[in-house]
């Protein structure tokens, strides 16, 4: 007969639970702070090989570049919270453009409010199908990603009409500056806090957490799971909506070939900022983290000049691939733990 091992002491497993408890909290810092730490690696690094990166006035122009992607993905991030998916921001963002162009004529209050209330009414029936129906989120937005765009098509005779901005104080909020920072720098900033502050201290931020971890569990807690879901894709549609509004008012005319991709780079940037596409765990400030990251490497490539800005691209479907990878083996590690 073998002989049987030694019991495991009491001091042994109290060990065991602290070092499973001090990778626990490793590898959660690294899922939700990796971007960050890339972030400043980069800028690092691009501090010092480019002057022109060092300047106040490219720094402006980064900020200002990434407030409507910014926008975007705060919306994507309670959507992939969740454990959702909006593809339709894309055609909300080209569409709240043009529809702020077009309103525009109507005064100041009405090139926001047309293009927000539009935008948000999308979002709802997109949150109504995938919480009443069932349907899957990609199914639904992907039709809603059509219907927008093709309502975008219909507003600007098939594209062919662009409508210009007739209101000189929509034009002063899309190209003034305080601080010297546009204004839609500080618009962002604030509904970022404002996200934050929603997602970590709120009823509903904690509501959005739970349906990602387990939609059953948390209707067994008590949770409205579908006025949630319905709630992050009225959020998603607003911003996104938002998004093209500030943006029409910088260029001066709702623009309608603007927009494509834009889904997936607002994914690209929440997921690289540590959000599990399955949901349930994520930050804003991560998805601040990979707007910037994107934002920075897109002017990096601008300071290189003979680079093709197509590679910006290759260069985020590579982060993303990384980052997935990553964030399945780190997963798979906290598990184990």
């Amino acid at each position: 007969m073998g002989i049987a091992a030694a019991p495991e002491t009491p001091a042994a497993a109290v060990e065991d639970v602290r070092k499973a408890e001090r990778i626990d909290r490793i590898v959660g810092t690294v899922q939700r702070q990796g971007a960050l730490a890339v972030l400043i690696v980069v800028v690092v690094i691009a501090f010092l090989a480019f002057p022109n990166f060092r300047s106040f006035d490219n720094t402006a122009t980064i900020l200002v570049a990434a407030a409507p992607p910014m926008l975007i993905a705060l919306g994507m991030t309670f959507v992939i919270l969740t454990g959702g998916i909006d593809l339709s921001v894309g055609s909300l963002y080209v569409l709240g453009g043009v529809l702020a162009a077009w309103a525009s004529q109507y005064g100041f209050a009405a090139a926001f409010a047309v293009p927000l209330l539009v935008c948000a009414a999308i979002g709802l029936l997109n949150g109504a199908l995938i919480a009443y129906t069932g349907m899957a989120p990609f199914i639904v937005t992907l039709a809603a990603l059509l219907g927008a765009r093709g309502l975008m098509r219909a507003i600007s005779d098939e594209g062919s009409t662009t409508y210009l901005v007739k209101n000189e104080a929509f034009l002063r909020f899309g190209n003034g500056s305080f601080l010297g920072l546009g204004y839609q720098v500080w618009l962002a900033a604030v509904l970022v806090v404002l996200g934050t502050v929603l997602l970590a201290r709120t009823r509903f931020g904690h509501s959005v957490y739970a349906v990602g971890g387990s939609a059953d569990a948390a209707a067994l807690m008590g949770v409205p799971v579908r006025r949630i879901r319905i709630g992050v894709y009225v959020m998603s549609g607003l911003l996104a909506g938002l998004a093209g509004t500030i943006n029409a008012a910088k260029l001066g005319s709702g623009v309608t070939v603007l927009g494509t991709g834009m889904e997936l780079d607002a994914i690209a940037a929440v997921v690289i900022g540590g959000t599990l596409l399955t949901g349930g765990a994520g930050t804003i400030a991560g998805t601040v983290s990979g707007v910037l990251l994107l934002g920075v490497i897109q002017n990096l490539i601008n300071q290189v000049g003979n680079i093709n800005s197509n590679w910006q691209q290759v260069i985020s479907g590579a982060f993303l691939a990384l980052v997935v990878v990553a964030q399945t083996y780190l997963v798979k590690l906290r598990r184990v733990n």
